[in-house]
């Protein structure tokens, strides 16, 4: 449903009863609200004139304040405030309110009668209490725009879209860039992309299963959920009739945006937490602590995904015959999202260089044993960017010791084990 449809739903049913309810209420309905006319026509014009000004003036902090963070966060944040539905069920309902305030304005002492229509009154102070109500929401969702908010709240979103990804599904199963060449030999039918560039928001594999299945074909996608398709680029491959019909139910299953979305890609949700921590750390800022707090929601992200079968790229119909062959991020892809940006921008803050040790020496240990030496390979990297790096001996040696909070609680070791802090040698008292 487009965004701004809910507002104008609002209006349009305020005008309709604005219409209709005093009519009926004057045919129907011979008592009338107990309030001079004058009193009235002041209580309902207060409303009217009221709730256009609140609106003016909440929506224009509203818009100033979503624009301040989201340029201080990340610029892709903008679309994810802007696109929260409280904010336009709140416009919808003061624009209502004002419209069914004037419409119930007209009816007061209409033709003479002296009357004031009762259950319109009511009406009004009922949308009147509903949008102070809407209004307190809309303040507490601009108060979770603070930091450490917006970084649960992405961390939140990046759980969600990991376990509907990595479900378990019965037409999923592990496959491997051999299986996928085999299968690709004979596929004669291309689907390009034709139009501006737009993103692959999604992607219904069940639908192309039964596609598939109908034309007894396999699909090899091309092209991955988060990618940006041009003029030419190939979206997938497909073995089969190349008829017009086949490739338009096809295209029917790939979903496209003018920008990347949260649905089916955990990768996005990773990319806006790496985007506020790189920001934060730019000279401009110098917020090593927001970094910080990144990599936490990033750890807990990552933690998850080491649970899940990141390797599943095969779909099958009923029948166990492979039908689809799609692409997912491979752990190297997440664990280079996660760090490589942050390593780089961070290489200058000891805070960030003992959390990212941290949170790659804890990785380590509730991960397989492959992934583990993908971890400890990319532990080793960072070790020797600290060894490179322009601090002094007793800087890259308290950059080596990992600790949760930046500069918080070193986690010292035995003497014995000198290999994750460089030997005792390094140990520096903090």
């Amino acid at each position: 449903m487009q965004l701004w449809l809910i507002p104008t739903f609002y209006a349009a049913a305020s005008i309709v009863a604005g219409v209709l309810v005093p009519r009926l209420e004057a045919r129907f309905l011979s008592s009338g609200l107990d309030l001079s006319t004058s009193s009235a026509q002041a209580y309902l014009s207060a409303v009217a004139s009221g709730m256009m000004a609140l609106t003016g003036i909440v929506f224009s902090i509203a818009f100033v304040l979503v624009q301040f963070n989201a340029v201080v966060y990340s610029p892709r944040l903008v679309v994810w405030f802007a696109r929260d539905r409280l904010l336009f069920h709140s416009l919808g309902m003061f624009v209502a309110t004002f419209m069914y305030s004037l419409a119930t304005l007209a009816w007061v002492d209409r033709q003479g009668t002296q009357g004031v229509p009762l259950f319109s009154a009511l009406i009004v102070a009922a949308m009147l209490m509903a949008s102070v109500l809407m209004l307190a929401q809309l303040v507490q969702r601009l108060n979770n725009l603070q930091i450490t908010r917006v970084l649960q709240s992405l961390g939140d979103t990046g759980r969600e879209v990991v376990a509907s990804t990595y479900q378990k599904d019965r037409w999923s199963t592990a496959g491997s860039a051999v299986s996928m060449r085999q299968h690709s030999e004979d596929l004669a039918l291309t689907v390009r992309h034709v139009g501006n560039p737009q993103s692959v928001t999604s992607v219904e594999i069940a639908r192309l299963i039964d596609d598939a299945r109908r034309m007894d074909s396999l699909v090899v996608m091309e092209c991955a959920v988060g990618d940006t398709l041009l003029e030419g680029t190939v979206i997938l491959r497909a073995r089969g009739v190349a008829g017009a019909g086949f490739e338009n139910r096809l295209r029917a299953s790939i979903h496209l945006g003018d920008q990347r979305t949260f649905e089916q890609d955990p990768k996005y949700a990773m990319r806006l937490l790496v985007d506020i921590a790189i920001k934060a750390l730019s000279p401009a800022i110098n917020d090593p602590t927001t970094a910080v707090q990144a990599i936490d929601q990033i750890e807990d992200l990552l933690r998850r995904l080491a649970k899940c079968d990141l390797e599943a790229c095969r779909a099958f119909d009923r029948d166990g015959i492979p039908r689809v062959i799609y692409r997912m991020p491979t752990w190297e892809d997440y664990l280079a999202l996660a760090f490589d940006e942050i390593r780089q921008f961070g290489s200058t803050s000891i805070q960030v260089m003992r959390r990212l040790r941290s949170a790659l020496v804890e990785l380590s240990a509730c991960v397989d044993s492959e992934r583990a030496r993908t971890v400890h390979a990319y532990l080793g990297h960072l070790d020797s960017g600290i060894e490179r790096s322009g601090f002094d001996p007793e800087d890259r040696a308290a950059a080596r010791i990992e600790d949760r909070q930046g500069l918080g609680l070193s986690h010292r070791q035995d003497e014995n084990d000198p290999a994750r802090l460089g030997g005792p040698s390094e140990r520096v008292a903090l």
